[in-house]
């Protein structure tokens, strides 16, 4: 198998003249990384870095834009939760695996991690079983994550289980981590803001979701399609029926707003990413929220 973190960096660039890796990186250093007084260098001003960062006496003696970079006095360990039951071997909203998409997205935030020197660790499982991975600092790491992570949804045969995710890391976790919910779709329950309530006193959250690929077309596809949980096979004939089309639409609307409301209620931040193309752009947008939210 082809390195995962390789992939995943390959979709670190945006199709323009900058690469998205140095918004990235200043939208998470901005974020995460505690802020000290201890001066250490200075570089020069890349796109996603914060203007109070700027040396304007360095940058006005230099004609560029500098930033000055202070010594940390605290590391993070962020904790990506990610749901590998069953549904996760759909398709995304862009027709590709969301198996791929959500590798792509703890990918993306597990090179930045490291990027900042900062540990991870992993906590997956479906309706059987939750497991949590050993935390790490290194690529090496990195990349075993993301291999168990393609492994475990390619090998379950469960139903997913968020809230038994949110559960375990309630139940075991302590100490105050960065916590990363993958998830898709799946309608939230009672339970499930009970424990993000829970989540969101002891960690720093913040809620991916994985947006489905749309069950029934507004066109006709010349093929079937089968839902992964029920084995529900869509005919055909279905696609293009604007009634259907329109009621499932709805549905998933006032789902997705429902879900929003309660994590704008407990100032949890969040994205939908609909596919891999435009999941580093909506990665970077959440982060200079989350930022810009804390100037």
């Amino acid at each position: 198998m082809a390195s995962l973190i390789t992939q995943v960096k390959s979709k670190l660039f945006i199709h323009s003249t900058r690469k998205s890796l140095h918004a990235l990186d200043g939208a998470y250093a901005s974020l995460l990384r505690g802020r000290s007084l201890d001066f250490e260098d200075l570089r020069k001003y890349e796109y996603g870095d914060q203007v109070r960062d700027i040396d304007w006496r360095a940058t006005a003696r230099l004609g560029t834009p500098l930033v000055k970079r202070s010594r940390a006095t605290r590391m993070h360990t962020v904790m990506f939760v990610v749901d590998t039951g069953r549904s996760m071997s759909a398709l995304a909203a862009d027709e590709k695996s969301k198996k791929e998409l959500a590798i792509l997205a703890t990918g993306v935030l597990g090179v930045l991690t490291l990027r900042h020197g900062d540990d991870f660790t992993t906590v997956y499982g479906d309706t059987a079983k939750v497991r949590r991975l050993a935390p790490g600092r290194s690529e090496g790491a990195l990349e075993h994550a993301l291999r168990t992570i393609d492994r475990a949804i390619d090998e379950s045969s469960a139903p997913s289980d968020r809230d038994a995710l949110l559960s375990f890391v309630t139940r075991t976790i302590a100490r105050r981590m960065i916590v990363v919910v993958i998830t898709d779709e799946a309608p939230v329950t009672s339970e499930t803001e009970r424990m993000l309530r829970r989540l969101r006193v002891q960690h720093d959250v913040l809620w991916l979701t994985l947006r489905d690929a749309e069950p029934v077309l507004d066109h006709a596809t010349g093929r079937i399609r089968s839902d992964v949980d029920s084995r529900w096979q869509v005919p055909d004939f279905v696609q293009g029926d604007h009634g259907i089309v329109q009621e499932l639409t709805a549905q998933r609307e006032a789902d997705a707003a429902h879900l929003a409301e309660i994590l704008t209620r407990l100032e949890i931040s969040h994205s939908a990413l609909d596919g891999q193309d435009d999941a580093v752009t909506q990665l970077l947008q959440l982060l200079n929220r989350r930022s810009n939210a804390r100037l």
